[in-house]
């Protein structure tokens, strides 16, 4: 069965393709199916490991708050227990905190880093709009179904709703498909975020690290990807003007195809 036990919580993960590793980490609420556009492209050349997040899909959900580098000791407990040495790993917004989280307590098991659409938390993280903070949150009195429907233009950029809804409408199914998240975990991985502070310790990541992120990233502006550059020596900073939160959907060909050519230049 696809489930270790971690610090007593049963943690979900599923592998597939052969090769080096590539360790996939989601955000807020995400899980296994949040990489649908991703699996299928890299497991014909990498092993794809995804995880369920503690708090989400068919992991435990004890009781709260998170912390982020608890996020990460499940995934470090995953790498172990398939006996995964060392791998390539790429983060999305709250995965991309669980990355730096997972870099920095064990820097020797990263071959390269992705991070996108994320920052590094406290101080020198650039917030985003208040109003946009809290409608993003309240989802109070909602289905799962309209809370999925109401987050839509907060993941998505205005041009893709116009020019491209037919991927909207693949991601809203998809997230329609995938396992309900109760209130309280939503809020247990929400206070992960709101206590994650790596902003100091940035200079201490020496693996090589490309960071992407949309120029509309109304969750995670972008200047929060020119703080995390500007902070891990000798990291590589990808714009994708235009783009909105969710750059695995909305940019899903794109980001694909950076991530590959990193990871294969870092390999060499």
């Amino acid at each position: 069965m696809p489930f270790i036990d971690h610090d007593g919580t049963p943690i979900y993960h599923e592998t597939s393709g052969t090769g080096e590793p590539l360790l996939l980490l989601s955000g807020l609420g995400g899980g296994t199916w949040s990489w649908y556009g991703q699996v299928p492209f890299f497991q014909t050349r990498y092993q794809t490991i995804t995880i369920d997040n503690r708090g989400a899909g068919k992991s435990g959900m004890p009781p709260g708050p998170y912390r982020m580098d608890q996020f990460a000791g499940d995934a470090l407990a995953v790498l172990d227990h398939l006996a995964v040495r060392r791998a390539a790993v790429m983060g999305l917004s709250m995965g991309g905190m669980i990355a730096q989280e997972l870099v920095l307590a064990a820097p020797d098991r990263v071959q390269a880093l992705v991070l996108g659409c994320t920052h590094c938390g406290g101080e020198r993280r650039l917030p985003p709009d208040p109003k946009t903070l809290a409608a993003f949150v309240d989802n109070r009195g909602l289905s799962s179904e309209q809370i999925i429907a109401k987050n839509l233009p907060f993941f998505f950029s205005r041009g893709c709703f116009e020019r491209r809804p037919e991927v909207i409408e693949t991601y809203r199914r998809i997230q329609v498909a995938s396992p309900e998240q109760p209130e309280p975990a939503f809020a247990a991985q929400l206070e992960a975020i709101r206590t994650f502070d790596a902003g100091s310790r940035l200079d201490r990541i020496q693996v090589p690290t490309l960071v992407i992120a949309g120029t509309e990233d109304q969750l995670v502006p972008f200047e929060n990807a020119r703080i995390l550059a500007a902070a891990i020596a000798g990291s590589r900073l990808v714009s994708l003007p235009g783009a909105g939160h969710a750059i695995h959907a909305e940019c899903g060909d794109q980001l694909n195809q950076l991530a590959l050519a990193f990871f294969e230049s870092t390999a060499q």
